[in-house]
C-alpha cells in the first residue's frame, strides 16, 4: 500500500521541482512609434510614405522590431520559410480607433494575436495591395464591412492564399461567421 502512495508522490514532486525551475515569461516589448528612420522590411522605403495600417514584429535577441509597411507584408513575413520564426511580439494599428486612414495616429497598436481583420474590402494598404485591416474590436470590424465591403477572420484564419495568391501554401483557415 505503501509503495502504491509513493509512486505518485514522487512524480508529483518531481514536476513541482521541475515548475519551480521554469523560467518566468518574459514580458512583452511595448510597440514603437514610427519615426521618419522606421524602414519597411521588404521595399526598403519610410513607413510614413504609404497609406493604411502599419506592422512591427519583435523577434527573439532583437531590441528593434522589423517595420512593415502593411498589415499583409506582416502577414507574408510570417508565412515565408526563411523568415524568422521566433516571434515576440506583433503589434498592428488598430483602425478601429484611427481617424485617418493615411495616417494612423500614434498610440493605435493593438497585439495582432488578439486582433480581428477585414479582407477583400475595397480599401488597400501600402503599396496600393489587398489590405488585412487589423481591429480589436469585432463591432468596429463590422461597421467597416458595411462601409468597404469584406470579410471578418481571425489572426490564426487569414488565408495563406490571400496573403500570397501565386502561393502553394495552404490556406491558414476560414472566415468567421
Amino acid at each position: 500500500m505503501r509503495r502504491a502512495l509513493l509512486m505518485p508522490l514522487l512524480l508529483l514532486s518531481g514536476l513541482l521541482a521541475a515548475a519551480c525551475d521554469e523560467k518566468p515569461a518574459e514580458p512583452l516589448p511595448d510597440a514603437r512609434e514610427i519615426t521618419s528612420s522606421s524602414v519597411a522590411a521588404f521595399c526598403g522605403m519610410s513607413l510614413p510614405e504609404h497609406p493604411g495600417p502599419k506592422a512591427q514584429i519583435f523577434v527573439k535577441d532583437s531590441a528593434e522590431p522589423v517595420w512593415f509597411a502593411s498589415v499583409h507584408d506582416m502577414f507574408a513575413y510570417m508565412l515565408l520559410p526563411e523568415e524568422p520564426k521566433a516571434i515576440r511580439a506583433i503589434y498592428v494599428n488598430d483602425m478601429g480607433r484611427v481617424r485617418n486612414w493615411e495616417h494612423p495616429e500614434p498610440g493605435t497598436w493593438v497585439e495582432a494575436r488578439g486582433a480581428v481583420f477585414v479582407i477583400g474590402s475595397r480599401k488597400h494598404g501600402g503599396m496600393d495591395e489587398n489590405e488585412a485591416v487589423p481591429f480589436s474590436l469585432e463591432a468596429d470590424a463590422r461597421a467597416f464591412i458595411a462601409r468597404n465591403g469584406g470579410r471578418l477572420v481571425d489572426f490564426g484564419k487569414v488565408p495563406a492564399d490571400y496573403v500570397l495568391p501565386r502561393s502553394d501554401a495552404a490556406t491558414a483557415g476560414g472566415e468567421r461567421g
